[in-house]
């Protein structure tokens, strides 16, 4: 049986772009500028929204979206 993703290790880049987001709030706008690659092989923002450690908030009343850790993140956080 396929472990869960919490209860697995996380690669370390990822696992940097997930203590990057526990630091503080971030905005969609300074994550992509950060953590966005063209690289095949980097795909570390992309891997992380697809296996739910992170998700991306989409305000209302003119408010940029913003990025955050899901209950799964901060649980693959909190498992290194």
């Amino acid at each position: 049986m396929e472990q869960a993703l919490t209860e697995r290790a996380v690669s370390a880049p990822t696992r940097e772009l997930l203590d990057w987001l526990s630091v503080r709030p971030r905005s969609y706008a300074e994550t992509i500028d950060a953590w966005r690659s063209s690289c095949p092989r980097l795909t570390i923002w992309e891997d992380a929204l697809h296996d739910g450690l992170v998700q991306v908030v989409r305000n209302v009343h003119g408010k940029p979206a913003s990025v955050s850790l899901t209950p799964s993140g901060l649980a693959a956080l909190g498992a290194g």
